[in-house]
């Protein structure tokens, strides 16, 4: 066993490595920053947030060691027992967890709080990855496709029932790895084109939407469908379908919680009232746009200093890093993001295993939408919904997550030469 460690020391992709320690460091610089005290100016100093994180990365660094010595065939053999106990504690806070600004989602044990939400997304993402690597397993099979939108949505309705719906909403990232997998590419852009309809619901009048539909439907109906009657049916039940949304839409704006029907407003109106439902957003963008190309300085961001932008260690983190760095340096952030993504594709599409590609593909996907979700939300882009920045926001429920999840795949990759069922 020790010599076949050693073996697949070679075989780690140190680069990756490489760049997930760097964006960790320059997150905790940004955190030091965000929360910094002048009365506790020391960096290492664990009564603040930013000493706090530094043993968040530490035991974050001390999983990554202990799962690059695991055996690699260990996360396919407990995939389905791992997805289980994830499950069961997600159904379990619902009930015993601590309220937290109205969400039961958090465990409390000692002064140490957990999100099994956060941290458990790497469960599902074996669970999946187990279930379509299977044999004979093909998506483009309808009863696949249903049981493997199950493994995804069943967590995702525990989620909802703790009142966490913005990490529920990460979960959708799964879509990307069933499109790679075969899933058709008329299903993904019915999906994208249900969101469209909705936001399209709640901005325009739904009786001129309605009346663009039918005249739409109307249009390909008599131009390519006539001929047969099966069509006559689908057009009708695309058209049906379609207007129920767009008249259920906001039904379902009015049955959110007051503060989620608050944040699509603020996304829909960026101007409502810059005082109280605006006013995270229109902080946001006053600390990115006075940083300018340059940026003010590293501890030198007033709107970070007065503490003028909410939630600035954790949701709006980088807010903090735009303001101080400027243009610039948020340039060269997400460029490494983009450089971490397209890495991660590289080395799942290079998997003898069908396993490790379809987890390595998830990995990206799911740090793809959260790094988009997140600096969408803070310009304005996207709705204000509660992500953290990959490896950049305080916590450690969060980073432990994304280090379990980038460092199973790439002990996955480093044992590649070794097909896992």
């Amino acid at each position: 066993m020790p010599d076949r460690r050693k073996n697949i020391v070679p075989n780690i992709d140190w680069f990756t490595i490489s760049l997930y320690v760097f964006l960790v460091f320059i997150g905790w610089l940004n955190i030091y920053s965000a929360v910094y005290n002048p009365a506790h100016p020391h960096i290492f100093d664990t009564s603040q947030r930013y000493g706090k994180q530094i043993i968040w990365i530490f035991t974050a660094f001390l999983m990554a060691f202990l799962i690059m010595l695991t055996e690699a065939s260990f996360f396919s053999v407990f995939s389905y027992i791992l997805y289980g106990m994830v499950l069961l504690s997600l159904v379990a806070v619902i009930f015993i967890g601590r309220n937290v600004k109205g969400s039961h989602s958090w465990f409390h044990i000692g002064s140490i709080s957990i999100q099994p939400a956060e941290l458990g997304i790497f469960a599902i993402n074996l669970g999946l990855a187990k279930y379509l690597s299977g044999d004979g397993i093909t998506i483009k099979r309808a009863g696949v496709f249903m049981r493997a939108l199950a493994l995804i949505f069943i967590p995702m309705l525990a989620i909802v029932l703790q009142n966490e719906t913005g990490v529920a909403v990460t979960y959708t990232a799964f879509v990307i790895v069933l499109y790679r997998e075969g899933l058709s590419g008329n299903i993904l852009l019915s999906i994208l084109f249900t969101a469209l309809l909705f936001i399209m619901a709640l901005v325009v009048s739904k009786i001129i939407l309605t009346g663009i539909l039918v005249g739409i439907a109307l249009i390909f109906f008599f131009m390519f469908t006539m001929r047969k009657t099966k069509d006559l049916f689908r057009t009708a039940a695309i058209l049906i379908l379609s207007v129920t949304i767009l008249w259920g839409a906001g039904y379902g704006l009015k049955k959110l919680e007051p503060h989620q029907r608050d944040r699509i407003e603020v996304f829909l109106h960026p101007n409502l009232n810059k005082s109280k439902q605006g006013y995270n957003l229109n902080q946001a963008k006053i600390a990115i746009g006075s940083g300018s190309f340059w940026g003010k300085g590293y501890l030198e961001g007033t709107q970070t200093k007065f503490h003028f932008v909410p939630e600035q260690a954790t949701d709006f983190i980088f807010c903090t890093l735009c303001e101080e760095w400027g243009f610039a340096g948020a340039s060269v952030v997400l460029f490494l993001f983009v450089v971490l993504l397209i890495r991660l594709v590289i080395l799942a599409e290079r998997q003898r295993s069908a396993f490790s590609r379809i987890y390595g593909y998830g990995v990206a996907s799911i740090l793809f939408i959260h790094i988009a979700i997140n600096a969408g939300m803070t310009l304005g882009l996207m709705p204000v919904i509660g992500i953290p920045l990959p490896f950049f926001s305080y916590g450690g429920s969060s980073l432990w997550a994304f280090t379990i999840l980038l460092f199973i795949f790439l002990r996955l990759d480093a044992d590649r030469l070794q097909v896992l069922k």
